[in-house]
């Protein structure tokens, strides 16, 4: 549990479908944690038995959001993830997107929040051959990392 390799995960992952546990999988950057942040992560965990978050590198995240980003290093993300009671594993990637990791793990349900669509998501296709499912879910509204680094750089709040 908390912070893994790959290996790690994967061998975690192996013992979880030995028990019959549904593992659930979703991806992001998690730059400042915020409550919409954790209300998606508790409603994704709530879909299953255990709970993969794959967070962006620091050279991924800059390479998404630009220059200033991010703004918390990515062992700092990791850590505060791994901090929450929703989510069992932790696991660093660094390409653009999660493919490559999510087709390895495969896991039981990819889910991922916002306005995508399942076919656009990364890792899906691939998924939903093993016979998994992926799931959209919901955002919060008014809870966005960069709407909170917007209003610090403006002094408002």
């Amino acid at each position: 549990f908390g912070v893994v390799t790959e290996s790690q995960l994967k061998a975690a992952v192996a013992a979880a479908r030995a028990r019959g546990e549904k593992v659930v999988m979703t991806n992001g950057c998690f730059d400042i944690l915020h409550a919409g942040h954790v209300a998606y992560l508790n409603e994704a965990a709530k879909l299953g038995d255990r709970l993969i978050v794959a967070v962006n590198s620091d050279a991924s995240v800059q390479a998404l959001k630009g220059p200033g980003r991010p703004v918390n290093p990515e062992d700092r993300r990791m850590a505060v993830l791994a901090g929450l009671g929703a989510v069992d594993w932790v696991v660093p990637f660094s390409e653009e997107t999660p493919q490559r990791l999510i087709s390895e793990v495969l896991p039981t349900l990819l889910v991922k929040g916002g306005d995508y669509k399942p076919e656009e998501i990364a890792g899906g296709k691939e998924v939903i051959a093993a016979g998994g499912e992926v799931k959209v879910l919901n955002f919060e509204d008014g809870c966005s990392t960069t709407e909170i680094i917007n209003a610090i750089r403006g002094g408002r709040g």
